[in-house]
Order: structure tokens, then sequence, then C-alpha cells
């Protein structure tokens, strides 16, 4: 089944690659836990591998579960391989998903010791060491961040350049969208410095009451507006049960339909930017 909006994704992928080299989209998904930001980054990273782009997803959280659904289950994180293995390789690090998903797990330290967020600063720095970005050379990174707390940790991918356009997932539940407004406020602030941008929110609708009319709310107070609502479809947790997303699962459903049409609009509200692990000055 050819879909309408791939035709042109794809040839925006062909031209952007022979005028922009070495350039490439930056987004990151914020969200509190449990919002469903993991499962949509996963179905928006296989939306766009399918249309054809080379897409690496970053996991920043250190339950180590946003690449699950993408890798058929659990892979070794960043931090784990570090402390396993002195003088660890990219291949060490980096599982290839479906559809060709580039599939990173930053992990953190284990619980009750330890600072989350250092672990993530850790990662990225190691990462950045091995140059992963011009030994693999993605068209899009996908980073999947907890955003319960904007900490310096968890904050490292739009305050230290490595992420350009921030969307953040949140319902209409009050605490998830306190949550998403801490989140606006730390991208707004970063914004300024030339780094992060936001994007939009994505809403991934739990059916309360006035859902709808209170997300909308919310997102005008942070200065955004919704880009897309993802409604209930059960399709989501048939699929999360067999350990694949719903665009790979089940291709032909509404669901799948509906988290395409969501890749398309991230795509298109962001932009190339040249660099490395970060953005150029």
């Amino acid at each position: 089944m050819i879909h309408p909006l791939s035709v042109t994704i794809e040839s925006e992928s062909i031209n952007k690659q022979l005028a922009f080299e070495g350039s490439m989209r930056r987004i990151a998904v914020y969200g509190k836990g449990g919002i469903g930001k993991s499962t949509t980054s996963a179905n928006i990273s296989t939306a766009l591998a399918q249309r054809g782009l080379k897409v690496m997803q970053i996991g920043c959280d250190p339950k180590a579960d946003s690449t699950k659904l993408l890798a058929g289950g659990r892979i070794p994180t960043v931090l784990e391989t570090m402390r396993d293995n002195p003088d660890p390789e990219l291949e060490d690090m980096i599982h290839v998903g479906e559809n060709g998903v580039l599939c990173v797990e930053c992990g953190g330290p284990k619980p009750g010791v330890g600072c989350a967020g250092r672990g993530i600063i850790a990662a990225f720095e190691k990462l950045e060491e091995l140059d992963v970005i011009d030994q693999y050379r993605p068209d899009v990174i996908v980073y999947d961040v907890l955003g319960d707390v904007v900490c310096g940790g968890f904050a490292m991918p739009i305050r230290n350049g490595y992420a350009r356009d921030v969307f953040i997932v949140t319902s209409g539940e009050m605490m998830a969208l306190y949550a998403a407004s801490n989140i606006a406020y730390a991208v707004n602030d970063f914004t300024h410095d030339g780094y992060a941008r936001l994007g939009g929110v994505i809403q991934n609708s739990r059916g309360v009451e006035d859902e709808d009319a209170l997300v909308d709310k919310a997102s005008a107070e942070m200065g955004t507006s919704v880009i897309h609502r993802v409604r209930r479809d059960p399709a989501v947790q048939r699929c999360e049960a067999r350990g694949v997303t719903v665009v790979s699962g089940e291709p032909d459903s509404e669901m799948a339909a509906s988290y395409r049409e969501l890749a398309d609009k991230v795509y298109a509200g962001s932009e190339d930017i040249s660099g490395g692990m970060r953005l150029e000055d």
C-alpha cells in the first residue's frame, strides 16, 4: 500500500542529501513519564524510516525502554557498555532495529546510586568522543527524553545544542500538562541562546473530559499549538504486547495512519542543521 505523502517525503529526503551534505534533523520528544512519549517516538522513527530516511533514536531515560518496540526488546545501554568495557566501540552501543532504525539507550546508574542526569551527560560525551554522527550519518535523530524534571542531564539535548526541534507529548491530565508547561518554559529559555525551539504539542489522548479544549488552552499558554492528536486505540496495546510499533505491526490500521501523519508533521516542522553531535555554532 502506497501512502500519499511518502512520495513527497522521499523526494525531499533525496534533495536534502544532495543539497545539505552533512546536515540532519535533530528532534527531541519530551514528556512526563508514562505519557506515551517512547511509544510515540518509536512510531515516528519507524514511519520516517519507511519513508527512506536513515533514523537514529536515542533514549534518554534511565529505564532504558525507549527502543524496545524497535529492537524487539531491551538492548545494552551506553552506560552499561562503558562499565563493562573500558574501551567500547560504537558497534557495542548502536543496535539496528526494525526498518533499519539505529537504536541507542543512554541508560542510567543502578537504582538508588548516582544521578540519572549525569548518566545522560556521560553517555552523550562518549557517543560524541566516538564520532557517532560521522560514522553512521543519520538523516534524522530522535531524542526520547524524560521530562518530569528538566534538570541539567535531562535538559542536555536542548541546552547543549544536540537537538533543534522539540515536541512535547501530553494528555489532558493535570500532571502531564504541568510537566509540559515546565518543559516549554525550559525550551523557550534555551531558544534565546540560539539552540532548541519548540515545535508544538502532541496530544496523546487519555479520554479526559474536554481533553481537546484543555490541551489547546495549555498549549496557547505555552506559546505554541497542538500539531496532532493521537486518539486512544487498542491497536497500541496489541502491538506493544507483541513488541512492535503500530506502524509495523498493524500498518493498515487507522492508528498506523495517524502515526504516519504525525511523523510527516514532525518532519515538516523541523529543519536541517549542520554539525556533528552538536549544532554548528
